[in-house]
């Protein structure tokens, strides 16, 4: 079963010296390296084709299984934005409304101060502090004084 892929038969070279190689043979090779344990590199050379090749090889076909499945990412980046009244706004509107006017947000404002500990395990922190940051600030030298 595994030996009749080995190696790969070329069907064509085209005129600028790419090689097209025998689709079913092709697949099975592919196969042979999504097994758990296999060595793609040493796949490619019993294959007589470059491990870079096999590699895009295998890529591409896990691309369009993806596709043909209809998988979903399993990670989906989540962004933390700041909330205001007018995101609110739109968040809760009714579903018969068509349009809301949002104020743009303003831009986010450049730090008012530059607070900086060394703590006495040598670690030190800085941090910027905005106008609307002042609880926080309260908050991480609550935390990095009961440490």
């Amino acid at each position: 079963m595994i030996v009749d892929c080995f190696p790969l038969r070329v069907v064509r070279v085209r005129r600028n010296g790419k090689r097209d190689y025998e689709p079913v043979a092709k697949r099975r090779l592919i196969e042979l390296c999504l097994r758990p344990g296999a060595s793609v590199a040493g796949m490619a050379l019993k294959a007589q084709v470059n491990a870079n090749q096999l590699r895009k090889w295998i890529r591409l076909h896990r691309e369009s299984r993806a596709v043909e499945h209809g998988s979903l990412a399993a990670f989906v980046p989540v962004v933390q934005g700041i909330r205001s009244p007018e995101v609110e706004a739109v968040v809760t509107a009714p579903r018969r409304t068509t349009a809301v006017a949002v104020e743009p947000q303003p831009e986010p404002s450049r730090p008012v101060a530059l607070l900086s500990a060394k703590l006495p395990n040598g670690v030190a922190i800085e941090l910027a502090c905005g106008e609307r940051d002042g609880e926080l600030v309260k908050a991480m030298i609550e935390a990095l004084g009961a440490s």
